[in-house]
Protein backbone atom coordinates (compact mmCIF):
# COMPACT_ATOMS: atom_id res chain seq x y z
CA UNK A 1 0.00 0.00 0.00
CA UNK A 2 1.33 3.00 -1.21
CA UNK A 3 -0.54 5.92 0.62
CA UNK A 4 1.10 6.24 4.12
CA UNK A 5 2.91 9.51 3.23
CA UNK A 6 -0.23 10.40 1.35
CA UNK A 7 -2.88 9.53 4.78
CA UNK A 8 0.03 11.70 6.58
CA UNK A 9 -0.43 14.44 4.47
CA UNK A 10 -3.78 14.66 3.52
CA UNK A 11 -4.47 14.46 7.39
CA UNK A 12 -2.61 17.25 7.87
CA UNK A 13 -4.00 19.17 4.81
CA UNK A 14 -7.55 18.09 6.42
CA UNK A 15 -6.25 19.42 9.89
CA UNK A 16 -4.81 23.01 8.59
CA UNK A 17 -7.78 23.95 5.90
CA UNK A 18 -10.35 23.64 8.63
CA UNK A 19 -11.04 27.12 8.73
CA UNK A 20 -10.22 27.75 5.15
CA UNK A 21 -13.54 28.95 3.78
CA UNK A 22 -14.41 26.90 0.13
CA UNK A 23 -16.33 29.77 -1.70
CA UNK A 24 -18.83 27.05 -2.70
CA UNK A 25 -22.01 28.49 -3.02
CA UNK A 26 -21.93 30.90 -0.23
CA UNK A 27 -20.47 34.16 0.06
CA UNK A 28 -19.79 36.16 3.39
CA UNK A 29 -22.49 37.63 5.50
CA UNK A 30 -23.43 40.34 8.05
CA UNK A 31 -23.95 38.23 11.50
CA UNK A 32 -27.41 36.72 12.33
CA UNK A 33 -29.76 39.48 13.46
CA UNK A 34 -32.70 37.96 15.33
CA UNK A 35 -33.19 35.47 18.10
CA UNK A 36 -33.73 33.09 15.37
CA UNK A 37 -31.28 32.89 13.64
CA UNK A 38 -28.90 32.81 17.20
CA UNK A 39 -28.19 29.01 16.28
CA UNK A 40 -26.37 30.10 13.19
CA UNK A 41 -23.82 32.25 15.22
CA UNK A 42 -23.24 29.47 17.66
CA UNK A 43 -22.53 27.05 15.58
CA UNK A 44 -20.66 29.26 12.97
CA UNK A 45 -23.35 28.12 10.22
CA UNK A 46 -22.89 30.78 7.34
CA UNK A 47 -25.64 31.37 5.24
CA UNK A 48 -25.85 32.22 1.98
CA UNK A 49 -26.66 35.83 0.64
CA UNK A 50 -29.52 35.14 -1.30
CA UNK A 51 -31.85 32.14 -1.85
CA UNK A 52 -29.97 29.43 -4.26
CA UNK A 53 -31.24 25.72 -5.17
CA UNK A 54 -28.59 22.83 -4.20
CA UNK A 55 -27.71 21.25 -7.63
CA UNK A 56 -28.66 17.73 -8.07
CA UNK A 57 -26.55 14.75 -8.54
CA UNK A 58 -26.18 11.27 -9.07
CA UNK A 59 -24.19 8.78 -6.80
CA UNK A 60 -23.91 5.59 -6.39
CA UNK A 61 -24.71 4.47 -2.59
CA UNK A 62 -22.98 1.87 -0.80
CA UNK A 63 -25.86 -0.12 -1.61
CA UNK A 64 -24.71 -0.13 -5.22
CA UNK A 65 -28.22 1.80 -5.74
CA UNK A 66 -28.31 5.11 -7.89
CA UNK A 67 -29.40 8.09 -5.37
CA UNK A 68 -30.42 11.92 -6.39
CA UNK A 69 -30.44 14.87 -4.12
CA UNK A 70 -33.82 15.15 -5.56
CA UNK A 71 -34.91 11.69 -3.80
CA UNK A 72 -34.54 13.61 -0.78
CA UNK A 73 -36.80 16.39 -1.41
CA UNK A 74 -39.19 17.43 0.82
CA UNK A 75 -36.69 16.72 3.55
CA UNK A 76 -34.60 18.46 5.52
CA UNK A 77 -30.64 17.54 4.27
CA UNK A 78 -27.63 17.54 6.60
CA UNK A 79 -25.18 17.09 3.35
CA UNK A 80 -21.79 16.00 4.96
CA UNK A 81 -18.98 15.64 2.80
CA UNK A 82 -15.79 13.60 4.63
CA UNK A 83 -13.39 10.77 3.63
CA UNK A 84 -12.32 7.64 5.75
CA UNK A 85 -8.62 9.38 6.54
CA UNK A 86 -9.41 12.45 8.04
CA UNK A 87 -9.72 12.10 11.56
CA UNK A 88 -12.34 15.21 12.47
CA UNK A 89 -14.78 13.50 10.22
CA UNK A 90 -14.13 10.01 12.36
CA UNK A 91 -14.83 12.48 15.34
CA UNK A 92 -18.60 13.91 13.88
CA UNK A 93 -19.85 10.40 12.11
CA UNK A 94 -21.37 8.92 15.57
CA UNK A 95 -22.57 12.33 16.82
CA UNK A 96 -24.43 12.57 13.32
CA UNK A 97 -25.47 9.33 13.86
CA UNK A 98 -27.28 10.01 16.65
CA UNK A 99 -28.99 13.11 14.94
CA UNK A 100 -29.70 11.11 12.12
CA UNK A 101 -31.64 8.04 14.42
CA UNK A 102 -33.61 10.75 16.68
CA UNK A 103 -34.61 13.16 13.72
CA UNK A 104 -34.98 10.84 10.54
CA UNK A 105 -39.07 10.34 11.34
CA UNK A 106 -39.37 14.00 11.69
CA UNK A 107 -38.15 14.73 7.68
CA UNK A 108 -34.67 14.91 8.66
CA UNK A 109 -31.76 13.25 6.43
CA UNK A 110 -28.36 12.99 6.78
CA UNK A 111 -26.52 12.54 3.59
CA UNK A 112 -22.80 11.45 3.56
CA UNK A 113 -20.75 12.15 0.29
CA UNK A 114 -17.54 9.86 0.27
CA UNK A 115 -14.53 11.69 -1.56
CA UNK A 116 -12.47 9.44 -4.08
CA UNK A 117 -12.04 6.34 -1.92
CA UNK A 118 -12.65 2.83 -2.70
CA UNK A 119 -16.49 1.17 -1.97
CA UNK A 120 -14.31 -1.31 0.20
CA UNK A 121 -12.48 1.16 2.62
CA UNK A 122 -15.83 3.10 2.73
CA UNK A 123 -17.86 -0.44 3.30
CA UNK A 124 -15.04 -1.07 6.61
CA UNK A 125 -15.28 2.71 7.90
CA UNK A 126 -19.16 2.49 7.93
CA UNK A 127 -19.15 -1.00 9.92
CA UNK A 128 -16.84 0.35 12.14
CA UNK A 129 -18.89 3.06 13.37
CA UNK A 130 -22.33 1.88 12.76
CA UNK A 131 -23.72 4.10 10.48
CA UNK A 132 -26.85 3.69 8.94
CA UNK A 133 -27.46 7.14 6.96
CA UNK A 134 -27.12 6.64 3.14
CA UNK A 135 -23.47 7.14 2.38
CA UNK A 136 -22.37 8.06 -1.55
CA UNK A 137 -19.52 7.45 -3.37
CA UNK A 138 -18.18 10.33 -5.17
CA UNK A 139 -15.05 8.13 -6.86
CA UNK A 140 -14.30 10.91 -9.40
CA UNK A 141 -14.89 13.83 -6.79
CA UNK A 142 -17.14 16.18 -9.29
CA UNK A 143 -20.14 16.69 -7.27
CA UNK A 144 -17.76 17.98 -4.56
CA UNK A 145 -15.69 19.96 -6.82
CA UNK A 146 -19.06 21.68 -7.90
CA UNK A 147 -20.35 22.33 -4.17
CA UNK A 148 -16.66 23.08 -3.39
CA UNK A 149 -15.70 20.47 -0.97
CA UNK A 150 -11.82 21.81 -0.79
CA UNK A 151 -11.33 21.35 2.97
CA UNK A 152 -13.11 18.30 4.62
CA UNK A 153 -15.54 17.79 7.09
CA UNK A 154 -18.26 19.94 4.98
CA UNK A 155 -21.28 20.11 5.77
CA UNK A 156 -24.34 21.92 4.13
CA UNK A 157 -28.14 22.07 4.94
CA UNK A 158 -30.95 22.28 2.81
CA UNK A 159 -34.62 22.56 3.55
CA UNK A 160 -37.87 21.46 2.11
CA UNK A 161 -37.75 22.71 -0.68
CA UNK A 162 -34.38 22.07 -1.52
CA UNK A 163 -32.73 25.58 -1.02
CA UNK A 164 -29.54 26.00 0.73
CA UNK A 165 -30.03 27.34 4.38
CA UNK A 166 -26.08 27.17 5.44
CA UNK A 167 -23.09 25.53 5.50
CA UNK A 168 -20.26 25.08 7.80
CA UNK A 169 -16.43 24.10 7.65
CA UNK A 170 -15.12 21.34 10.08
CA UNK A 171 -16.27 19.10 13.13
CA UNK A 172 -19.35 20.82 14.99
CA UNK A 173 -21.11 18.70 18.27
CA UNK A 174 -23.55 17.67 15.97
CA UNK A 175 -26.14 15.98 18.90
CA UNK A 176 -25.54 18.95 21.22
CA UNK A 177 -28.60 21.17 21.88
CA UNK A 178 -27.94 23.94 19.92
CA UNK A 179 -27.49 21.88 16.57
CA UNK A 180 -30.78 20.05 17.47
CA UNK A 181 -32.56 22.92 17.96
CA UNK A 182 -31.37 24.74 15.04
CA UNK A 183 -32.70 21.45 13.16
CA UNK A 184 -35.85 21.45 14.86
CA UNK A 185 -36.26 24.86 13.89
CA UNK A 186 -35.45 23.71 10.49
CA UNK A 187 -38.14 21.16 10.52
CA UNK A 188 -41.16 23.62 11.38
CA UNK A 189 -40.48 25.81 8.71
CA UNK A 190 -43.49 25.59 6.10
CA UNK A 191 -42.44 24.22 2.38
Amino acid sequence: MRCGGQVFLSVIICVFSLGSSAEGFFHKKKAPTSVADDYFKKLGIEKPAKVIRAPDFALDAISGKRLFLKDWQGKVVFLNFWATWCVPCRQEMPMMERLQREMKGQGFEVVAINIRESKRGVQKFIGELGLTFPVLLDKDGKVSEEYGAWAIPLSYFINRKGEFVGKVDGPREWDGREAKAFFLQLLREKN
